[in-house]
């Protein structure tokens, strides 16, 4: 059975990584991230479109891509216009989605140094253009719930946060809460019903499957994909997740963000170390879904949810089809 990755930035280039891709039957969507402020990632030869771009091209049976969008220059008069063009252009180029990172909401100011949230009045034009176009968005917006909460060794994240403090809130005054980020992304939804809006890593609703489907029954429009969030997931009831996963089989994506640099150039060593640790991880990721014993996910043991062939099959593949209209692969 093939399988999507929908959230993956991969650069695989030569033959061991296109072999492997190739006997996992592994698809990748890359979506480029535009992190810094000064819009230099549209030139970064590794995440940037160019290359996602030129890797789809090169291969379509095997990539897709997703392009962002700059903040320089927020708020300035024409910014909408400067985005929508860029939109354009990518997507005539072939680009499937638009991504969009938590910058947006927990890092971009305005000039009275209030923090951005995703349903600003200066998004509103570049919503309605995506929505009229059919441009599908893969929203990361905010951070999981343990950003806020006190350090906690049994939590998924918790190295994450212990390596990158400057992204955990807990104890931290002035910045937007979780409930905040979330109810401006809500609000977009509804002022949009007709774009297609993947919330990834769960839609940083990660801990309770049940806030996720709040969501579902109130916006038609919205999806989520699973990338960095399976053990979030797996710490759950089995049998709820499992539920879950039945009930709403239609608008859950597979991705796993994993993200590796072109093996060219590497050591031997650590060319055999990627491709090990890529194919372990993807391995590990796709059995949780059908196989009903223990699976290895991210250096933990976990019960997989053993679901029906036809519900892995939408999650793992149909469902990317289906949410990203422009893929091919």
């Amino acid at each position: 059975m093939p399988v999507i990755d929908a959230h993956a930035h991969v650069i695989a280039d030569e033959p061991e990584s296109l072999g492997l891709l190739a006997g996992l039957g592994m698809r990748l969507l890359n979506l480029c991230v535009p992190l810094d402020a000064d819009g230099r990632w549209r030139e970064d030869e590794h995440c940037g479109p160019n290359r996602y771009r030129d890797l789809a091209r090169e291969r379509p049976d095997t990539f897709a891509w997703g392009t962002g969008f700059d903040l320089p220059g927020f708020g300035n008069p024409g910014y909408a216009d400067g985005v929508i063009a860029g939109l354009d252009r990518d997507f005539a180029a072939g680009a499937v989605a638009v991504k969009i990172w938590k910058n947006i909401g927990m890092e971009l100011k305005d000039p009275e140094g209030r923090f951005v949230q995703m349903d600003h009045a200066v998004f509103r034009p570049i919503f309605d253009h995506m929505e009229k176009k059919g441009y599908p968005v893969v929203a990361h917006l905010g951070e999981p719930l343990a950003c806020w909460l006190p350090l906690d060794e049994r939590s998924p994240h918790f190295s994450y946060y212990r390596e990158n403090p400057e992204w955990h809130m807990h104890g931290k005054t002035g910045f937007p809460s979780h409930g905040g980020i979330m109810e401006a992304r809500d609000r977009v939804l509804a002022r949009h019903p007709g774009l297609r809006f993947v919330g990834a890593h769960l839609g940083s609703l990660e801990y309770d499957v049940a806030e996720i489907a709040k969501r579902f029954d109130r916006y038609p429009n919205f999806a989520v994909d699973t990338s960095a969030r399976l053990l979030d997931l797996a710490m759950q009831d089995v049998d709820a997740v499992r539920d879950f996963i039945m009930k709403y089989q239609d608008r859950i994506l597979f991705g796993t963000d994993l993200g590796a640099r072109s093996l060219a150039g590497m050591t031997p060593e650590r060319r055999a170390n990627t491709l090990d640790w890529l194919g372990r991880e993807w391995r590990g990721e796709t059995e949780y879904y059908s196989s009903g014993g223990t699976v290895r996910v991210r250096d933990r043991d976990v019960r997989g949810l053993g679901l029906p062939h036809r519900v892995v099959e939408k999650v793992l593949y149909l469902n990317a089809r289906r949410w990203f209209p422009g893929i091919t692969i």
